[in-house]
């Protein structure tokens, strides 16, 4: 077992109704905000359901965003609204820090999904920092310092409400970087699992194809403890089970509770606690594929994990995918273990397909043109020499190759 050293700072509010305690919470911040979020779903999103207390009776009928606008109306609010998917530094990286300079902000408040999070914790870094930010995010400059950062989250799927970390991409260098430090931590996370009834197939789908990744590059790893394979293996069985569920019945309150939670857990470093480090290659070859083609991660992450671990079985490696085959999947223990291993990539893909993420390269607009350079690219920026089973920049393209 490893040496550590963990703290976890994050307030979690969780259950449905709990954004009635939005306004004390942001009183201990100040009275000047930037308010960040998305492409507008929450200006469709209820801020209420159910008229369960005083306040949501109050509010009934207002949209979250109508919502915050008016219980934070004795606040200031600057708005940095139109934050994509695979978080730009360009523009919003860049407009939310000058904002935050401009107008002296005393708090960011996020409210959408885990890429308005990644962002706003790029902007509380900057906002910091007399330098350019990039010098934060490519780690040239460590951070001392970042505005404090309360979100509302309404897609369950990156975990970024409750760890230290974003990803931000770069379009003109083709860089998409996690950028990790102590200081980027929320301070207060609100989660209502009705927020995210309104969230698509595909979103949903993503959503869990992600959080069953982070749980995956955690659980594959040389150095793992009985209790941290336990917490994994749970994890993977109720996203499974419960993303499921909530495929079929977008509003079934308990399923995307779970799920919720579930994806909250993914990447605070609880789950690995004790274990050596795996390198997260999956996400490091997502994060190439996604920079030069901005597709949704958690489906490139879907398309390149069972690959992966196809390229990756060998005899090293045989028990940790006979161990995952067992107690995630329930593969009969007494086959060949070869078997087992196989059936568990097998199960791994089969899991994505039937959620309807599209499981080749070519079909989310990727062709092998730009492969030579993706898997340099990655081969050169990301480390995977020194992941759980060490990958050259051949071994990248082949894993490229086979997801085509």
């Amino acid at each position: 077992m490893q040496n550590f050293d963990y703290q976890t700072p994050t307030r979690l509010i969780f259950g449905e109704g709990v954004v009635e305690k939005l306004q004390k919470v942001m009183s201990a911040f100040g009275k000047k905000i930037l308010l960040t979020y998305g492409g507008g779903s929450i200006k469709k999103i209820p801020a209420f359901r159910n008229q369960n207390s005083a306040i949501s009776n109050q509010y009934s009928g207002l949209s979250l965003y109508d919502y915050v606008r008016e219980t934070l109306k004795d606040f200031e609010i600057i708005e940095l609204p139109g934050i994509q998917p695979n978080p730009k530094y360009d523009p919003s990286v860049l407009e939310g820090v000058r904002l935050c300079k401009e107008h002296k902000v005393d708090v960011i408040l996020s409210v959408g999904g885990g890429s308005v999070l990644d962002c706003s914790k790029a902007i509380a870094a900057g906002a910091c920092y007399d330098g350019d930010p990039w010098d934060l995010i490519s780690y040239k400059v460590k951070a001392q310092a970042a505005l404090p950062i309360v979100d509302i989250i309404t897609l369950a799927a990156t975990g970024s409400e409750y760890d230290c970390g974003g990803v931000i991409s770069r379009t003109e260098t083709n860089d998409k970087i996690g950028y990790l430090d102590r200081h980027l931590f929320p301070a207060v996370s609100f989660l209502d699992p009705t927020y995210t009834f309104s969230v698509s197939r595909k979103q949903t789908a993503a959503g869990i194809a992600d959080a069953m990744n982070h749980t995956i590059e955690q659980y594959f790893v040389e150095d793992a403890t009985l209790l941290n394979d336990g917490f994994c293996e749970s994890m993977l069985r109720s996203l499974m089970a419960n993303g499921r569920k909530c495929i079929e019945n977008p509003e079934d309150y308990k399923a995307r509770a779970e799920m919720m939670l579930a994806c909250t857990y993914g990447c605070n470093g609880i789950l690995a606690l004790g274990n050596s480090e795996s390198g997260w290659p999956c996400h490091s070859i997502e994060h190439a594929l996604s920079a030069y083609y901005d597709i949704t991660h958690g489906e490139g992450l879907a398309i390149i994990t069972p690959r992966w671990m196809k390229h990756i079985l060998n005899e090293r490696t045989l028990p940790r995918f006979v161990k995952y085959g067992v107690n995630v999947f329930g593969i009969d223990a007494s086959l060949d273990e070869w078997t087992i291993a196989n059936k568990a990539i097998e199960a791994t893909y089969a899991f994505f397909e039937s959620i309807g993420i599209p499981m080749h390269l070519r079909e989310v607009g990727i062709d092998d043109s730009r492969l030579d350079e993706m898997a340099h690219h990655i081969a050169v920026n990301e480390g995977l020499e020194n992941a759980y089973a060490a990958l050259t920049e051949k071994d990248i393209k082949e894993i490229l190759m086979a997801s085509l």
